[in-house]
């Protein structure tokens, strides 16, 4: 399978620019299913990119795969989002998403959208999306601030921690609606004392912030099939 990945932070241009410029979950949650999964796979290194620069070949974004099947049942919904609940101190706890701004076509990606390339891509000028390797055991290494959604089925995972780089890319899907989704992951960057800045872009819901040098970005969209696709980029 080859998604979006890399791809996802941000466009080919601005991931060019930043090359140039100078400038776990929470342990309590350490086996849901996402995790359970993510440390149990054997490692999944995309044979498409085998013997290939792989940061160039994430930024293709070419793959298709079909959507699996997941549990898409009322209770399966019931029981993502009370875990979720659980992670952010309560139901109560849950705050929407500010209102996102639209970026028009050609538009130049946000303050916050840069500020987290350039963190995520390249600190200190260092290239990170060069030292990606692919494996589900990715999803499981998240910063605890951002870890995959509840129950979410991961679909792809890449990351690396040489060097300076601690970036991770974790491509998941869950049956819960996407302003849900993007409230968890507001609530829990505010939480974590990260600025959040909400845009829409391409069809894309995109959460994005930093705090120091640390960075996400949540890219979203609701897919036909009744399910939430989620890009996460993370680094620390």
């Amino acid at each position: 399978m080859k998604r979006r990945l890399l791809a996802s932070l941000v466009p080919v241009a601005l991931l060019a620019s930043c090359g140039d410029t100078a400038e776990d979950e929470a342990a309590g949650d350490a086996m849901d299913p996402a995790s359970e999964q993510a440390l149990n796979d054997e490692l999944m290194t995309d044979p498409d990119l085998a013997g290939r620069n792989e940061a160039n070949a994430a930024l293709s974004g070419t793959g298709n795969a079909a959507i699996p099947n997941i549990d898409k049942s009322p209770r399966a919904v019931e029981a993502a989002r009370s875990r979720a609940a659980e992670l952010v101190g309560g139901r109560s706890e849950l705050v929407s998403a500010p209102t996102a701004t639209t970026l028009g076509e050609g538009a130049a990606p946000s303050q916050a959208m840069v500020a987290a390339a350039r963190a995520a891509v390249a600190p200190g000028g260092e290239n990170c999306g060069d030292k990606v390797e692919y494996s589900s055991a990715w999803a499981a290494k998240l910063p605890a601030a951002f870890p995959v959604y509840p129950r979410g089925n991961t679909q792809e995972a890449a990351g690396t921690d040489e060097g300076e780089c601690a970036l991770r890319v974790v491509s998941f899907l869950t049956p819960v609606p996407l302003d849900e989704v993007l409230a968890f992951y507001y609530t829990r960057a505010r939480g974590a004392g990260f600025s959040v800045e909400h845009v829409t872009s391409a069809g894309d819901n995109i959460l994005s912030g930093t705090k120091g040098d640390a960075a996400y970005v949540v890219y979203g969209r609701r897919l036909p099939e009744g399910v939430t696709e989620i890009d996460l980029v993370t680094t620390d």
